[in-house]
Order: C-alpha cells, then sequence, then structure tokens
C-alpha cells in the first residue's frame, strides 16, 4: 500500500510531537507521512529528566524564546523551528521492533539521500561525533572525521495488536529532523547553554554539523525558493514509495 502524503493547514508550524498523531492515522488508515515544521523550541527524550536541574533549565530556555518539549523517542537534545524540515513516516510490520528498526532508518535515509542527488549532495548513514543527538542512522556528508551531520532520525513503536495479526502486529514512526537552511553555529550555541545548565558536561560542535543550503548547488529563484524546492524534492520520493 503506497504511503498518503498529509498536509496542514497554511503549512504552519506545528507542536514539536505533532507527528506522532501519524500512528493513530496509520493503525486505522495504512501507511502515511508528513513533511513539516515545527514551532521553534528544543526537544528532549525523557531520560533529560533525571538532571536535578532540568525544570531550572526549561524555565530559563522557555524565557529565552526557545520552549523544551520532552519527546518519547530516544537520542539527545535538538532544535526545532524556522530552517528546518521534518520528515515523518509511519505504518505497521509484524514481528518485534528490533527486526524491522534498521530497515525503518534506512529507508527514511533513503528518502532523504535520494531528493539531495538533485541539489547536487551526496549523503550517507553515519555517525558524527560532535553533533547534537549523535547516532548511526545520522545522515552525514563528507567521509570519516570530516564528515558532518545534515539530519537526524528517530522512532517510536507502538504496540496495535488486531484479531488477525495478535500482539505482533507494531506501528511504527520513523522521524528526521533535516537542517535545511539554519544557523549551525546559533543553534550548537543554543544546545550546548541548555546542557551547560543542567551540568550534563556535554558539548557540540559546530564543525560537525552543516546547513544544507550552504552546501547545495541550487540557485534560487523568485518562483521556488530553496526550502520549498527541498519540500518539494521530498514529496516526490514519499509519492514513488511501494
Amino acid at each position: 500500500m503506497p504511503f498518503a502524503l498529509l498536509s496542514y493547514t497554511g503549512h504552519e508550524p506545528q507542536h514539536a510531537r505533532f507527528d506522532e498523531s501519524l500512528i493513530a492515522l496509520a493503525a486505522q488508515q495504512g501507511p502515511c507521512a508528513s513533511i513539516w515544521e515545527a514551532e521553534q523550541g528544543l526537544v528532549v527524550p525523557r531520560t533529560y529528566r533525571r538532571y536535578v536541574d532540568f525544570e531550572h533549565a526549561c524555565q530559563q530556555s522557555e524565557q529565552a524564546g526557545w520552549p523544551v518539549t520532552v519527546r518519547h523517542s530516544g537520542g539527545g537534545i535538538v532544535p526545532q523551528g524556522p530552517g528546518i524540515i521534518n520528515l515523518s513516516l509511519a505504518y505497521s510490520v509484524h514481528g518485534k521492533p528490533l527486526d524491522h528498526s534498521d530497515a525503518a532508518y534506512q529507508l527514511i535515509c533513503n528518502i532523504i539521500s535520494t531528493a539531495l542527488q538533485a541539489f547536487g549532495i551526496a549523503s550517507h548513514p553515519q555517525a558524527v561525533e560532535g553533533s547534537f543527538c549523535d547516532g548511526r542512522y545520522n545522515l552525514a556528508v563528507g567521509e570519516g572525521t570530516q564528515a558532518r551531520k545534515i539530519a537526524g532520525t528517530a522512532q517510536m513503536w507502538r504496540r496495535h495488536p488486531t484479531a488477525a495479526s495478535g500482539s505482533n502486529h507494531q506501528i511504527v514512526l520513523v522521524h528526521a529532523l533535516i537542517l535545511a537552511q539554519a544557523n549551525m553555529r546559533e543553534l550548537c550555541t543554543l544546545a550546548n547553554h541548555f546542557e551547560q545548565m543542567l551540568g550534563s558536561n556535554k558539548c557540540y560542535d559546530s564543525e560537525r554539523v552543516a546547513s544544507l543550503h550552504a552546501i547545495s548547488d541550487y540557485r534560487e529563484s523568485g518562483t521556488k525558493p530553496w526550502i520549498s524546492a527541498l519540500r518539494h524534492a521530498l514529496e516526490q520520493q514519499v509519492k514513488q514509495l511501494p
């Protein structure tokens, strides 16, 4: 069954956990996807609640215009807001999550990397030490120690038993945060400040992440700015999914 590409009115920024709504839709209607932007803020996993100063850091961040949202997927801190595009896919599988986790990451990485080829950008999955929310299914440009992260991925799983499949019916939500056109130095400084308020000793390097707009050979025009062109390329790849 092909993925249904969902839209939302006016492409207005959504809450950072907007895509969790796709889980119920996928359970009811089949595979679905959304390309969306989130409201400005920081997003952290639930593990960050263990820090004694977590609530204080959240208050300080919100006062600075960067409210904090706690998500249910794993990983680390990520920024959301202008210049960042999100791609989310939700679909059902049969079996244990660990049997399908790698395939879900590979699927979303393939969609993005194929879309980026039209902009002269070659990318591949790779961990990038020093980037925020690092993981082996980052999407990166460059090789080895010169690699820079351009997208991060995460997953959520929900059991959805049916009369036919019993308890082995799972819904996976796989999400990618794409650094489309943002200031990497500012975002890393912001994430580092939050980590410092927590006392976590984590530190991110703006040289280990890259904004796609800065490395693309795409030439903007008045009718098709960079962000719109990238969204369109992603949409085309999603529509081609079997």
